[in-house]
């Protein structure tokens, strides 16, 4: 076809990708190597049938290096806008274009989506313009921040909250107006309950534009893990129904948040897309360029799935790099965010044939990025694919999820045998994995609980998991839980097995407070939220993922003790004066010392239930005794004699204790008479001994 040259339109310039607004109108650039033309289409309302007006590129004059450009002026932020792309439709080379369908803006910073929206339309031949989502012209200079900025906490003094915008409001009993429940306006209105528990920063799972429609038939997608745009704030969680009222919102919340003292950290999808499979919908990216951003098989018809998703971007390609470090500059230095999460992190390592690289560019580039300098790396250190890199992900100041402190802390409140052994590495923050290169002892995050699995009620009240509600014949999902329903499967009234569950939510509770590392908790465990043993409900957008505020009621012991917990963290990481050592500095020289029932003599055996540890920081005039009981009975422990000034040892924790003398709060301590402490059964216990010099 043919590509008109309009003398009224500017040629417009390749640099910055995505729109630049200026007085005079607005300036467009997308990549598009493959492409034979292009059209820039502009709407006058998301639902409309069609483009109000289209602007075809002409290649002689609209396309430099693989970049289509073009300036039109009288443009105002607010306008809708998308491209249609032109060339052959040839799976085999890796080539689907398609004319009919309108792509979004790979760079756009604003998506809105029409109550016409159809992932469907998008996957077959035929015009989608009545029914596509389309990109918004954004002007991000004209926001007023107030002096706000990323706070750069340190992670000595982080406690992480894992949650989910949309369903920490949502439900009836949030107490949140009706327009404002699952939004981010809601969370702002929830930042003093953050505040109470004592939550350093928020780790939001994703809140990049997301497909809802990427589920199984009659459910949507509610985790998020289905990124179609890399720039824009989810609209669906804005109750500004505005084209721009999502980033206004976001960035309300962002500034809210840091005024509060807490961190905003994203859970970042920068492996895959929501266009799925050779059957996906062509959406942005595949309709623009598919053989550079994805990574395809030999027959390039089809994608390869490190993902478990269908397709899997290709971080090996420039294109993709740039994209990728231009999302993270862009929410650090526009939408000041403090960190992030990066979902199945391994899959940043693989080259374009899918074979892990000693020395990723893309992760090295985030890693010594300027712009990027004091914000938080978090890498879930795995891929769907088989690629592990706990304890050797690459990198000077990634953090990692560290999944063995999960699931050996598990297997040992559980119960199992052949556990206790694994406990002292867990303790102190993997030593194991993470004593070399210098690493600090919080690059393990240390978590029991995720969005990923059981929350904290189900871990102990279920045996198997209930995944039937997702319409998959309860076949997604892990089998490999490591829970325990402590004698009854599901919700019970019998008072007994409802005590041992709070008892061993409290035991998890103090494990990943207590230990050497950086915490991370799941939100809603501290007032138990179920989920009805779903432990794969990214489809379930309802009661089933909410947060149910009418547990706060339900279970104030289990809320008191997880605040209680976390500010005793806090207070004791404050008050150390070892801060800057490296994890092998600090097992050097802190006092450490391993105990079983009697002093100097740990069980490490395979029927081991039982471990105590002594720790005194290099420098702290502070001795922590720590013991841990998973066996079935009460134990009874020797306690360490106390020399010079240390006037004897006071109980700060035990699990097995009614609230509130389960944990002291406030100076309350209790003065332990005697030599020894007994543990009852599935119990914890924290004891302190201060030189009061």
């Amino acid at each position: 076809m043919a590509f008109p040259v309009n003398p009224n339109l500017a040629q417009g310039r390749s640099y910055p990708l995505g729109v630049t607004v200026s007085p005079e109108g607005v300036n467009f650039s997308v990549y598009s190597r493959t492409a034979t033309g292009l059209e820039l289409l502009l709407f006058d309302h998301v639902d409309d049938p069609g483009p109000a007006r289209v602007i075809p590129l002409d290649p002689g004059v609209n396309f430099t290096g693989h970049y289509w450009h073009v300036f039109v002026p009288g443009i105002l932020p607010g306008q809708l806008y998308g491209y249609r792309a032109y060339g052959p439709f040839d799976p085999q080379n890796g080539l689907r274009f398609d004319s009919q369908k309108v792509l979004l803006d790979p760079y756009g910073q604003g998506v809105a989506v029409g109550s016409n929206y159809n992932r469907g339309a998008a996957c077959f031949r035929g015009d989608n313009s009545a029914t596509a989502m389309k990109s918004v012209v954004a002007d991000l200079m004209t926001y007023n921040w107030e002096g706000d900025a990323p706070l750069h906490r340190p992670f000595h003094q982080t406690v992480i909250y894992e949650m989910h915008v949309g369903g920490f409001t949502r439900h009836p009993s949030s107490n949140v107006a009706l327009e404002k429940r699952g939004t981010y306006a809601g969370l702002i209105g929830k930042i003093p309950y953050l505040q109470e528990l004592g939550i350093t920063a928020v780790e939001l799972q994703p809140v990049y534009q997301f497909d809802e429609q990427d589920a199984p038939a009659g459910l949507s997608n509610y985790w998020g893990y289905s990124p179609v745009s890399y720039f824009a704030p989810h609209c669906g969680y804005s109750s500004l129904r505005t084209p721009l009222g999502p980033l206004d919102e976001f960035r309300d919340m962002v500034k809210a948040l840091h005024r509060a003292g807490i961190e905003v950290i994203l859970d970042v999808v920068y492996n895959h897309t929501t266009e799925g499979n050779e059957n996906g919908p062509n959406l942005c990216f595949r309709g623009l360029d598919n053989n550079t951003y994805y990574m395809l098989e030999q027959d390039k018809t089809y994608y390869s799935n490190y993902t478990g998703t269908g397709n899997t971007l290709d971080p090996d390609n420039a294109i993709v790099r740039r994209l990728i470090i231009d999302s993270l500059h862009h929410w650090v230095s526009e939408m000041h965010v403090d960190g992030f999460r990066f979902d199945l992190a391994s899959i940043l390592t693989r080259d374009e044939n899918g074979v892990p690289l000693g020395n990723p560019p893309i992760l090295w580039d985030a890693d010594t990025d300027p712009i990027l300098a004091g914000t938080k790396l978090i890498a879930e250190a795995w891929d769907a694919a088989g690629l592990y890199q706990v304890g050797s992900f690459i990198g000077d100041n990634w953090k990692e999820w560290n999944g063995k402190f999960r699931d050996d802390v598990r297997s040992f409140v559980k119960g199992d045998p052949g556990t206790v052994s694994k406990l002292p590495n867990r303790l102190l923050a993997s030593p194991d994995l993470y004593a070399h290169e210098g690493l600090e002892p919080e690059q393990s995050i240390n978590f029991v609980t995720c969005h990923d699995g059981f929350t904290l009620n189900d871990l102990v009240s279920y045996n198997g998991k209930h995944n039937e509600a997702n319409l998959e014949n309860n076949r997604d999902g892990s089998n490999d839980n490591l829970s325990w329903n402590c004698g009854i499967e599901g919700p019970t009234d019998d008072p007994g097995v409802e005590q041992l569950r709070n008892r061993q939510v409290k035991n998890f509770f103090a494990i990943t407070l207590a230990s050497l590392g950086t915490p991370m908790l799941l939100m809603g465990d501290e007032v138990r939220r179920t989920q009805g043993g779903n432990n794969n409900a990214y489809c379930q957008d309802n009661q089933i993922s909410w947060f149910d505020w009418t547990q706060l009621d339900k279970y104030p012991d289990i809320h008191r003790f997880a605040k209680e917990i976390i500010h005793l963290r806090l207070a004791f990481d404050s008050s150390q004066d070892d801060q800057g050592m490296t994890l092998t500095q600090y097992i050097q020289q802190a006092r450490i010392e391993w105990h079983g029932l009697k002093l100097y003599q740990p069980d490490w055996s395979e029927d081991s239930h039982s471990l105590a540890v002594m720790i005194q920081n290099s420098r702290a005039k502070r001795l922590i005794y720590m013991i841990l009981n998973a066996y079935w009975g009460a134990l009874e422990f020797e306690l360490p004699p106390l020399l010079g000034s240390l006037t004897g040892w006071f109980r700060l924790v035990d699990t097995a204790l009614p609230s509130p003398d389960d944990i002291f709060a406030g100076g309350q301590a209790v003065q332990i008479q005697g030599s020894t402490y007994t543990a009852q059964a599935h119990s914890v216990v924290i004891l302190v001994a201060s030189n009061p010099g």
